[in-house]
């Protein structure tokens, strides 16, 4: 049952240690995965390099990294609300550690493409189970302050990401494969997670008859008049976020050479880019508990979108490095905002499962982001013009949380 937080009862929830605790294992897992995912679009850069690949084919290496998004998070997502949520976490951890590890020792496109698909699979499927673990042991009167600090390990690891690439990966010996290795390291981290990780406390309340309902059942109910409005603002929301932020963000460093950059030049100016992305996720962990998910997203949904049309726009390197940090403040921050909206709108029996579709329906719009991009600029499509599409893409999301959106500030979601 969801209900508002009216009262200030005590909760196993408030102690101070358990949620900080919970918070710094949440989280760093949330950072390996961002520096994953920042590391791509940096190897991306140096593979067009190394092994002469165009436009097309970098695109499908960020298409099929979010395909296997889209089923890890469907999967995961089903497989959470069945067997818990730490156990989902510390599966989906392991296989994109493991994955990343083995994609240091690609000797071509296509072994690098089928370990992009595992990775992906495990990125997708631990991002909304994090947060719904996250989501469900933190007192309703701050959990959305804690979600979106949980998110902002994100920008940690893209932090590490552009530190890496830029300090990194242009030693001799190193480079993307030196890169990729360090991506493994999670998989020793989850071992620790097995007796560090608490399960999550709406998850410990479930019947077995609630955890062994089918998906059939599971889906009618996510399409059931209580859920239906939610779960069709979930899906534009997801899809039209998503598509932007890997449409853009993995292509930043290629956007920054087309410009007129050097390979060294774009990787240190996206690291100052990126800096940008820590006051976004704080400014709304303060604000949201204050001023509400609907405001909050679309205060910083607009900013993302007005940030993409300038970057798009950008010529001068002032320009560049101004509208590329706005678009990281504003575009980053309301991911913050995402992650923690969107497992408020549904109840524990079925919420990992609706958390896992949104995702999954979001990382469908980031295959086409990526492929997209590399498409239209090998037919010569200016980034201008390419920019203003994920503009499009980001107002949709806007009107879905505007007209079809609630509000879910400080309520109780047990």
């Amino acid at each position: 049952m969801i209900t508002s937080d009216t009262t200030s009862t005590p909760d196993i929830r408030d102690t101070k240690i358990s949620r900080n605790k919970l918070l710094a294992i949440a989280g760093l897992g949330w950072l390996f995965d961002a520096m994953d995912v920042g590391l791509l679009s940096f190897v991306l850069a140096a593979l067009s390099v190394e092994w002469g690949l165009n436009s097309q084919q970098l695109g499908w290496i960020g298409g099929i990294n979010s395909i296997g998004m889209a089923i890890g998070a469907f999967v995961f997502g089903i497989y959470a609300d069945k067997r818990g949520r730490k156990v989902a976490f510390i599966a989906t951890l392991l296989l994109f550690s493991i994955g990343s590890g083995l994609s240091a020792f690609a000797w071509g496109l296509t072994s690098f493409v089928i370990l992009r698909f595992l990775i992906g699979m495990g990125l997708g499927g631990e991002l909304p189970v994090a947060s719904t673990l996250v989501s469900e042991n933190v007192a309703a009167r701050e959990r959305g302050r804690v979600v979106v600090l949980l998110e902002s390990f994100w920008a940690g690891g893209w932090i590490v990401a552009a530190l890496i690439a830029y300090f990194l990966m242009p030693i001799e010996g190193f480079g993307w494969r030196g890169a990729m290795l360090m991506c493994a390291m999670p998989a020793f981290y989850a071992l620790y997670l097995r007796i560090s990780l608490p399960d999550s406390i709406s998850f410990k309340k479930l019947s077995q008859k609630d955890k062994k309902e089918t998906i059939v059942h599971k889906l009618r109910l996510l399409w059931s008049p209580a859920y239906r409005r939610s779960t069709i603002m979930l899906w534009l929301l997801w899809f039209g976020v998503v598509f932007s932020y890997y449409g853009m963000f993995l292509w930043l460093p290629k956007v920054v050479m087309s410009k007129g950059f050097g390979l060294s030049q774009s990787f240190g100016y996206v690291l100052l880019m990126t800096l940008a992305q820590l006051p976004g996720y704080f400014t709304v962990a303060w604000l949201i508990e204050r001023i509400g998910r609907k405001i909050v997203l679309t205060l910083y949904l607009t900013g993302t979108m007005l940030g993409a049309y300038w970057f798009g726009a950008a010529n001068s390197l002032n320009q560049i490095l101004v509208a590329g940090a706005l678009l990281s403040f504003f575009n980053l921050g309301a991911w913050g905002a995402l992650y923690a909206y969107t497992p408020e709108q549904y109840i524990a029996k079925v919420r990992a499962t609706g958390a896992g579709f949104a995702a999954a329906v979001g990382r469908i719009g980031g295959i086409f982001g990526p492929l997209m991009v590399g498409y239209l600029m090998a037919l010569d499509f200016g980034i201008s013009a390419i920019f203003n599409i994920f503009c499009a893409s980001i107002l949709i999301s806007i009107l879905a949380v505007l007209f079809l959106g609630k509000e879910t500030k400080q309520t109780i979601i047990d």
